[in-house]
């Protein structure tokens, strides 16, 4: 698991960490950890063009000792300064020591690369890049681009992009995870990901935000043990689809099933369609789902929005079982938020960014601080769905999910999802974590269902347990 930290966490860390170190020792650890993933994708660094992106502060100094390694190695590294006169003194005059040259700043230079460092700007910038950037960061996206730390023009905080915002092929990031390498537009920057350890873990406080691995998930699955029958292993109860919307329900019981729930109610109104698809559901029309035993509920997939999906909801919040909201539901929360008062149990909420807006302010460019604030007030988990979906406790701990596929954003994906942590949450995972599993998990279907084309929802579905599977097995 990936721990996520904001950039006042680690400058404090940094300071910490360097008053135990000699001078230059952290920037040196980053620098050269910088070269070894630049050298690893050059493959053949002798006569390599290198171009680097050089900005004022520590960010630059980084991409001027890289580059100094490199240009020792027989690179051809030239060095465009946007600042000369701030630029890091140790690692230009290390630049020029190792045979790197000066230049003045031309897109021309970039183009010509066989790879771009930009250093133009850290982690401590916010805001679009300054006009004599802009051309550069421009030329380089023909480029194999190396981001250092962060893409220059993402802030480190939100991941709030600039319109002009550099484009990394790989960013390689130093100590920890910056919430603007995996939230917001920012991830969209980003590229592939490569961590440098500089010694951090020693002074950074524990991560209040994680990201889930493959290895995590795997750990967290249920598994059935021996003694195990299907009441022990969970069971779910869901009040999903309709007459007008009946594959809502099909959708969200299906994932129910196969998630791995022991058992499953269906206790809404599109019963002849449950009864059709899954003759293992036990189909129980007409009934108050107060008066039945589950696990947890899953509520609000195409139930409608009416007094009587109103009723309903208000029911299965009634009881003491974990209870996931999604879409309807959501929509009737917002016109009835007095629903979540006095919960005794979980309540777990699943919006895309028009229902967030419904039950709470924003989404704003800080999606976790959105998703965040949405929790602490309404006392819910919030799964706020997107590119990188996001959950967040009430307790302020949050989780962003690094699986998925933009193929997801598909009519009925989002019931696929709440039937598969509806089965999560019956087998007893902690709210949030069954939410932060379950999307990761339906993030491993999506870009399964997705490799022989454009998915349906119900690809998604099928391909669930494939999820499962490759995730325990990898």
């Amino acid at each position: 698991m990936r721990g996520v930290h904001t950039v006042e966490q680690v400058r404090a860390a940094e300071d910490a960490l360097m008053a135990t170190l000699p001078d230059g020792a952290l920037m040196v650890r980053a620098a050269y950890g910088l070269y070894v993933e630049c050298a690893r994708l050059l493959g053949r660094v002798y006569g390599a063009q290198v171009v680097l992106l050089v900005g004022a502060g520590n960010n630059g100094g980084d991409a001027l000792y890289a580059g100094a390694y490199l240009a020792r190695r027989g690179a051809l590294v030239t060095a465009l300064l946007l600042t000369p006169d701030r630029a890091h003194a140790g690692g230009l005059a290390s630049l020029r020591a190792a045979g790197g040259r000066v230049a003045e700043p031309s897109p021309d230079v970039v183009a010509g690369g066989d790879l771009v460092l930009d250093g133009i700007v850290g982690i401590g910038g916010s805001g679009d890049l300054r006009p004599a950037a802009v051309p550069l960061a421009a030329a380089a996206e023909g480029v194999l681009t190396v981001a250092v730390d962060i893409p220059s023009g993402v802030d480190a905080d939100t991941g709030a992009a600039g319109e002009h915002a550099v484009r990394a092929d790989v960013t390689v990031t130093f100590g920890t995870l910056k919430p603007g390498l995996v939230v917001g537009d920012g991830a969209g920057h980003t590229g592939e990901l490569r961590f440098v350890d500089i010694g951090l873990d020693e002074t950074l406080p524990p991560p209040d935000t994680m990201v889930l691995e493959s290895a995590d998930v795997a750990a967290l699955l249920p598994t059935p043990g021996g003694s195990d029958d299907k009441y022990t292993r969970g069971v779910v109860g869901l009040v999903s689809g309709s007459a007008a919307y009946p594959g809502a329900g099909v959708l969200s019981t299906g994932s129910a099933i196969n998630g791995g729930a022991g058992m499953v109610r269906y206790a809404g109104t599109a019963a002849a369609a449950i009864r059709a698809a899954y003759p293992e559901v036990v189909v129980q029309e007409g009934a108050q789902p107060s008066a039945l035993r589950v696990q947890s509920w899953v509520a609000g997939p195409g139930m409608g929005t009416d007094d009587d999906a109103r009723d309903l909801l208000a029911d299965v919040l009634s009881t003491d079982a974990p209870v996931l909201v999604d879409a309807d539901g959501i929509t009737v929360l917002g016109e009835h938020p007095d629903l979540l008062h006095g919960r005794a149990s979980a309540t777990v909420l699943t919006p895309h960014d028009r229902e967030f807006a419904r039950i709470a302010d924003g989404p704003s460019a800080d999606r976790l601080g959105s998703a965040r604030a949405a929790a602490a007030s309404l006392g819910a988990v919030v799964l706020l769905k997107g590119d990188r979906t996001i959950v967040a406790a009430p307790d302020g701990r949050a989780w962003v999910n690094p699986t998925g596929t933009p193929w997801l954003g598909t009519a009925g994906s989002g019931d696929v999802l709440s039937g598969l942590i509806g089965s999560l949450l019956a087998a007893g995972l902690e709210p949030p974590l069954a939410a932060a599993v379950g999307a990761y998990v339906h993030g491993v279907a999506g870009q399964l269902a997705a490799a022989d084309g454009p998915p349906s929802s119900m690809d998604v579905l099928h391909a669930v347990r494939h999820a499962l599977h490759t995730i325990r097995t990898s």
